[in-house]
C-alpha cells in the first residue's frame, strides 16, 4: 500500500517502500525466544564449598625518621648518631622483612652534598624506599 500525494501517476510501477510489519514480527519472535531459552542456559553444578576464615597479613613496614640538622648532625629516630653508626643501622634495616621507609628531614640551610650522601648510603645499603618530608609553603595574607 503506498501514500500518494495529491498526484495521481497513471503507471502502476514498483512500489520502494519497506514493509516493516514482518520484520517487527520476526524480532519479536526472537526476543521471545531469547527471554524463555536464556535461564535454560545457565548450568550450575551445586556443591558445598568449605568456608574458611582468613584475613590476610598486612605487615605494615617501619618508619624511621632520619633527621639532618643545618650543621651536618644526623639523628635516627631523634637519636644522634654519626656516621658508622647511621650506615650500621641502615645495613640493619635493609635485612628486615618488610624493608622500613626512611623519611628523610632535612635542614632547608642544609648542603645538598649531605643529604647525597644519606642517600648514597641508603642505596648502598640496599634500601628502596626514601621519602623527603617537608613543610608546605603557607600563603601570605
Amino acid at each position: 500500500m503506498a501514500f500518494g500525494g495529491m498526484l495521481n501517476d497513471a503507471g502502476d510501477g514498483d512500489n520502494a517502500e519497506i514493509n516493516m510489519i514482518p520484520l517487527i514480527d520476526v524480532m519479536l519472535v526472537l526476543l521471545v525466544i531469547f527471554i524463555i531459552t536464556a535461564p535454560l542456559m545457565t548450568h550450575a553444578v551445586k556443591i558445598n564449598l568449605p568456608v574458611a576464615s582468613s584475613q590476610p597479613n598486612e605487615d605494615k613496614p617501619e618508619t624511621v625518621n632520619l633527621s639532618i640538622k643545618a650543621d651536618g648532625s644526623v639523628f635516627w629516630n631523634a637519636e644522634p648518631v654519626d656516621a658508622t653508626a647511621w650506615q650500621a643501622k641502615m645495613d640493619l634495616a635493609a635485612q628486615q622483612t618488610p624493608q622500613p621507609e626512611i623519611h628523610i628531614r632535612a635542614d632547608g640551610d642544609l648542603a645538598y652534598r649531605n643529604v647525597a650522601q644519606i642517600m648514597s648510603d641508603a642505596a648502598r645499603a640496599g634500601l628502596s624506599k626514601l621519602g623527603f618530608v617537608t613543610e608546605p609553603k603557607t600563603a601570605a595574607h
